[in-house]
């Protein structure tokens, strides 16, 4: 996904990817996907996507709504954050 966000560029096709979660099954009305990205030139965007039920829903009508996607600019300490909240790790 590429989008502009205040003059600035994002793209998860060039950014590196440094950790993903998921809730659910992909295609049904709850699903969501969250993707961390780091720039590089250091900033970092998290790409989220969703079912039509999830935080992610994008409304098309009255009482109408679909899946959807979003890139979200992070500073360094949400990134972090999100890092801790979402992501487990392996020894």
């Amino acid at each position: 996904m590429k989008k502009i966000i205040n003059y600035k560029k994002y793209d998860t096709e060039t950014a590196t990817e440094i950790g993903a979660w998921s809730q659910g099954i992909a295609g049904t009305f709850e699903y969501v996907h969250e993707s961390l990205f780091r720039k590089n030139n250091g900033e970092y965007f998290l790409h989220g996507e969703g079912g039509a039920a999830s935080k992610y829903q994008e409304k098309i009508g009255t009482n109408l709504w679909r899946g959807g996607s979003v890139i979200i600019p992070l500073t360094p300490d949400e990134a972090k954050a999100w890092c801790e909240e979402q992501i487990t790790y392996e020894e």
